[in-house]
């Protein structure tokens, strides 16, 4: 019978599994996704923001209703399993899409499949404790970015043989593996020890997670789509059948350095690594407006995949650390709400910046948005749980 800290290995590993097996399916996608629509669609740089924009705050709008209803309803692997069902369906339907507008639909359906990343979270950050609670998350964005490098390099290798629509079909493929896996393989907990539920309210949250949740919607105003990325790499010279290979750079980094990171936050803090992460995505866009050089194109992905490896485990791991103990979830998909509900207006704007003024518009409003919520973070205290709920 194996002991605490074997089951919860286990099961973070159960579902970082889960994650890489989706994210093979979802990169196959992504990383071609900005040019099915220009190409394939014939929409503009407006509309390419318009459907992220919607699909980014589908996806926060789903994952704080799903950690609200998690916590209400003290269950967590159906949502787990249904957000990967979502995003198979959503595949399906992208490579029967006659037209941008039929997009839409299966890209909200898409997008509200991260319900799942709020329960997930919950669970991986009840079974930690503040010593292994870094490392967890860093194993989770590990795998989801190592699923992406596959599904990237799968995308490269067939979209010439396949095209578009054959292999977004494929890509249907490995979620509904990560459905089976979960349903068959995790075991939900229950019994007398869950907490009562009574509902979640703003005074539940003090003043410092308070202006956490700020500093991060403020981050995520100037965050646009990494699609905006990809197409202006493209502008500046970059063939469309090369771009795949910056998106791979950057996840290939985003995948090597996420454990790292996340145990290096267990270590120092996860301040310093969250303003790090901040740092590197502001000298991502600073590259971006000084030159359009290929080289500097490489550099500020490789900047990219950089910031994306610090932030995404280290930003969850002090989140939860912040979060009343009886609403992780909760907490967890209210933060998605806050910073989501930015996602719309940030790809936007980015969007109209870019066909109204030009490309570096938006990059300049990003660089000046992440240094406001860089010193926000400086007034932010770190806490956290040293033991995991039993």
């Amino acid at each position: 019978m194996p002991n605490a800290p074997e089951k919860t290995t286990t099961t973070v590993w159960l579902f970082a599994t889960a994650s890489f097996l989706h994210d093979i399916g979802a990169d196959m996608i992504f990383s071609v996704w900005p040019f099915f629509l220009t190409n394939v669609l014939g929409v503009n740089k407006s509309v390419v923001g318009l459907i992220d924009g919607i699909g980014d705050t589908l996806v926060s709008l789903s994952q704080a209703g799903a950690g609200y209803l998690s916590d209400r309803l003290r269950k967590r692997k159906v949502f787990v399993w249904m957000g990967y069902l979502f995003g198979s369906v959503a595949r399906i339907g992208y490579a029967l899409a006659p037209t941008w507008q039929w997009v839409i639909p299966f890209r909200m359906l898409d997008r509200s499949g991260k319900m799942r990343s709020t329960p997930r979270d919950a669970i991986v950050a009840e079974i930690s404790t503040r010593e292994n609670r870094g490392r967890h998350f860093g194993i989770l964005r590990m795998m989801d970015n190592s699923g992406a490098v596959l599904g990237i390099v799968l995308s490269l290798l067939l979209i010439g043989r396949l095209g578009y629509r054959t292999l977004f079909l494929l890509a249907a493929i490995p979620s509904v593996l990560a459905v089976l896996l979960v349903l068959i393989a995790y075991r939900e907990r229950k019994g007398p020890d869950m907490l009562i539920f009574r509902g979640i309210r703003v005074a539940h949250w003090n003043a410092n997670l308070k202006l956490y949740f700020l500093l991060s919607a403020i981050f995520e105003l100037g965050s646009f789509s990494y699609s905006f990325l990809l197409l202006y790499a493209h502008d500046t010279g970059i063939a469309a059948t090369k771009t795949p290979l910056l998106y791979l750079l950057f996840t290939v980094i985003a995948a090597s350095l996420s454990l790292p990171f996340g145990k290096l936050a267990d270590r120092i803090g996860r301040k310093p690594v969250m303003l790090f992460s901040f740092a590197c995505w502001g000298a991502t866009t600073l590259l971006l407006v000084i030159d359009s050089h290929p080289l500097v194109i490489i550099a500020a992905f490789a900047l990219y995949g950089t910031h994306k490896a610090a932030l995404d485990p280290v930003q969850r791991t002090m989140l939860a650390e912040l979060a009343p103990p009886a609403f992780v979830a909760s907490t967890m998909g209210a933060f998605q709400l806050a910073t989501g509900v930015m996602s719309l207006p940030a790809s936007l704007i980015a969007g109209v910046l870019w066909d109204t003024i030009g490309s570096r518009a938006p990059l300049l409003l990003s660089l000046g948005l992440t240094c406001v919520a860089a010193v926000l973070l400086l007034a932010v205290r770190e806490t956290g749980r040293s033991q995991p709920r039993s």
